[in-house]
């Protein structure tokens, strides 16, 4: 293989690659023999078929494969020899090739810009750290016990109220003929919390123990006995039982029953929780931070390919006439995702970061738990959708390089109370709502880091005479 690189306008070249015949016939006499085992053929034993009634069969199709083969391993040998970093996917433009002939072809590639990133770890950055305060564990806990409240036995002669408890048994009928689940046993509601059907738990306001009350509702949508779906029913209830809340009491049995050891065990859980909460948003501005200086560093020069490629990303939708005067906006907004990107990927490609398997399927499992309900229809798209799953495997990617970069780097700690984290959030929020309003229209998707390396194998080929023609996989007859 012999290889040529002539540079072109800016961060353009081309790639000459010339592999002679005889190499090429040394890759056909390799496939050749490597169907010879598989190809039946009537009169002739397995393995016996003479090469010329291989080559009149599936002269063809062994040439197509031996030519993909080719082109994948010496184009990647090609990039790899020279140093050469695409962005984007090459073009491949094949100039001579065939059978029994010599192999020449020309990459036209845009390699990667220059990327400074000597002073990284200097990024300037706050992380914050929320010193919970005591009161707002206690009150989490006291919110907790509401939400939880135990009931008790209330005297026979008391009046059911809002809040209260209702203990029954009912019969309902539709035009008087009884159906399908259509009674029930020891059944509880809480007065006020409209969590039967619609408009029922009022009409059982004011009943006390022992009370017969007939109770009128319309059967829901989701009935199972479709024959009754939104008919009008009526329940004959019977009260056993009126029981009124009572205040839980917040100790060491009340913590075992949420799970804790024991109560200031669960204090600790809950101030983590809390503290939690404020760092996950805390830390997704810290990323911005981080984000924004990065913005800082140099690049030699943004691949023309790749802004027009993110241009048509944040033009989508949009009329080509409101496309064209939104142009230098997004000009302006691609730079700056390309530019952040192009930095991103070389400070992991230089630190090794990679994405393993387990990591993309907890970042899959992350995204099943986000939506519940749907965990199959989830689980179903990312199986189905693999350019869905490469752009998860690239979020992961970010994040990881954002961590080490947070390590590396020196921070400015700050601990701070739950109350100035609000308006820190607050402030940012109103910020990014500004910028937004500033940009017009700010795009959602965001620069993908990993736009270089993995198209590395994948060169696009010009659609040249007859090798651009589908051709069949060898039979294994």
């Amino acid at each position: 293989m012999k290889v040529t690189v002539e540079n072109k306008k800016g961060l353009n070249k081309d790639v000459k690659v010339f592999v002679d015949k005889k190499t090429m016939n040394l890759y056909m006499d390799e496939k050749y023999e490597e169907i010879k085992g598989t190809v039946n053929l009537k009169g002739f034993r397995p393995g016996k078929v003479p090469r010329e009634i291989l080559k009149r069969q599936f002269g063809k199709a062994v040439f197509s494969e031996v030519l993909d083969k080719v082109l994948k391993e010496t184009s990647t040998k090609a990039l790899q020899e020279n140093k050469i970093k695409p962005a984007g996917q090459p073009k491949l433009d094949l100039k001579t090739y065939g059978e029994d002939k010599d192999l020449e072809y020309i990459l036209s590639v845009t390699e990667l810009p220059k990327v400074e990133l000597k002073s990284i770890e200097n990024i300037k950055f706050d992380e914050y750290t929320v010193k919970i305060d005591q009161k707002e564990t206690d009150k989490r806990i006291n919110d907790i016990a509401k939400n939880q409240p135990n009931f008790k036995d209330a005297p026979e002669t008391t009046k059911a109220k809002k809040g209260d408890l209702v203990v029954f048994d009912y019969n309902a009928t539709v035009d008087e003929k009884t159906f399908k689940g259509g009674e029930g046993k020891n059944t509880q509601l809480t007065l006020g919390k409209d969590l039967f059907l619609k408009g029922f738990d009022e009409q059982l306001i004011g009943v006390k123990k022992g009370d017969e009350k007939i109770v009128d509702a319309t059967l829901p949508e989701n009935f199972p006995e479709k024959e009754f779906i939104n008919k009008k029913a009526k329940f004959m209830c019977k009260i056993s039982a009126v029981k009124i809340p009572e205040d839980v009491k917040i100790d060491d049995q009340f913590a075992k029953n949420l799970g804790a050891k024991d109560l200031n065990d669960l204090k600790s859980l809950i101030t983590k929780q809390i503290n939690d909460e404020y760092k996950n948003s805390l830390d997704r501005l810290t990323k911005n931070q981080i984000l924004k200086e990065i913005e800082k560093f140099k690049v030699s020069e943004i691949p023309e390919n790749l802004l027009e490629d993110e241009i048509k990303i944040l033009s989508q939708g949009m009329s080509e006439d409101d496309a064209k005067k939104s142009r230098k906006n997004f000009e302006e907004v691609a730079k700056k995702r390309i530019k952040v990107g192009l930095i991103l990927n070389e400070f992991g490609e230089q630190n090794q970061i990679k994405v393993t398997e387990q990591e993309l399927q907890t970042e899959v499992q992350k995204q099943i738990r986000m939506m519940p309900g749907q965990e199959k229809m989830v689980m179903e798209f990312y199986k189905k959708n693999p350019n869905a799953l490469a752009s998860l495997r690239g979020t992961v990617y970010e994040e990881k390089i954002l961590n080490m970069i947070k390590e590396k780097a020196k921070p400015n700690k700050k601990e701070i109370s739950k109350d100035e984290a609000e308006k820190i959030l607050k402030e940012s929020q109103k910020q990014q709502l500004d910028q937004e309003l500033k940009d017009q229209r700010k795009p959602e998707k965001k620069a993908d880091v990993k736009k270089t390396a993995d198209n590395k194998t994948k060169p696009k080929v010009k659609k040249t005479k007859s090798v651009a023609k589908k051709t069949k996989k060898v039979s294994k007859k």
